[in-house]
């Protein structure tokens, strides 16, 4: 069972920006759920302007940050100028393997994108376990019910000592 967004009920997959609130998650933008975060745009800006940080596979083209496009009328961006691919993947995986960028930065970035989903797996698994102790009680359940009928039936008919009386 998947985990939704507590904003906009779509489903949370392990790729998505996501941010916890009181125990509950949400897209970061439900509106562009795969989008790089602040910090990632940041750190690319910083320490990835001068050079290429995305790859289309489509054109195979290389291209820096500053040459992706955007979607102006949606809400795609890092997309290829070309062929309009969303390079987000690309770039994001550019980041954390760039030698431009100090060690430790590329190690923080990483262990925070590894943190929310590792929040997101643990979702998902709370809520399969919470949907299998629950079909659980729901059988239970219509066990006793049923049990509950066949006694009361039982109840209502009439017994043979009454009937012979």
């Amino acid at each position: 069972m998947q985990v939704k967004c507590s904003k906009c009920s779509e489903s949370i997959a392990l790729s998505d920006i996501i941010e916890s609130h009181d125990g509950r998650l949400s897209h970061l933008d439900c509106k562009r759920p795969h989008t790089l975060t602040a910090e990632e745009r940041a750190l690319l800006f910083v320490y990835c302007s001068d050079h290429v940080i995305a790859r289309c596979l489509g054109c195979d083209m290389r291209f820096r940050m500053t040459e992706l496009a955007a979607d102006p009328l949606g809400t795609r961006t890092n997309l290829c100028p070309r062929c309009r691919r969303d390079l987000t993947e690309s770039a994001r995986a550019h980041l954390y393997t760039c030698a431009t960028a100090p060690a430790v930065i590329r190690l923080h970035a990483r262990r925070v994108r590894e943190a929310a989903q590792h929040l997101v797996k643990q979702s998902h698994q709370a809520r399969d376990r919470s949907d299998v102790l629950v079909r659980e009680a729901e059988s239970a359940l219509f066990e006793v019910q049923e049990t509950l009928r066949a006694a009361m039936a039982a109840a209502a008919r009439p017994s043979r000592r009454d009937a012979a009386s």
